[in-house]
């Protein structure tokens, strides 16, 4: 045997070796390819009716969150009500009971009754002197 054959017969183990190689790895890519598809088959089946789901809990979600919207909506239109009437009710009869509430105190402090030096009326009581002069300090 020659050199040559030597050499040619050393190429063609290692090309019986190399196709073994990539015939095995061509095998495990396959399989690895079949179950990737196969789970990407059952993911789908699995994902169609949780995405519907989502879809109804969604639609759900945007019904209630109108119904809040117009609740909200009810709630500050009865606060602005509120409000008017409040205003309304205090310049009604605000303005006259502070009058008669002025005439009442001036009238007590020119008959002498409710007059003391020692006494302080604040918004309807009385505070004794003592105690005035730790609110003014």
């Amino acid at each position: 045997m020659t050199g040559g054959e030597v050499a040619g017969i050393l190429v063609a183990v290692f090309w019986a070796i190399l196709v073994s190689f990539l015939a095995v790895v061509l095998v495990r890519l396959a399989q690895t390819l079949r179950a990737t598809t196969k789970l990407v088959a059952d993911v789908t089946e699995q994902a169609v009716p949780l995405l519907a789901d989502a879809s109804a809990t969604v639609r759900s979600a945007q019904t209630q969150l109108d119904r809040v919207d117009a609740i909200a909506s009810d709630v500050q239109e009865v606060t602005s009500n509120a409000s008017a009437l409040s205003s309304t009710v205090a310049s009604t009869f605000g303005g006259p009971l502070v009058k008669v509430a002025a005439f009442g105190y001036g009238v007590r402090k020119a008959l002498g009754r409710g007059g003391d030096g020692d006494r302080t009326v604040i918004v309807g009581r009385t505070v004794p002197s003592s105690r005035r002069r730790k609110q003014k300090g």
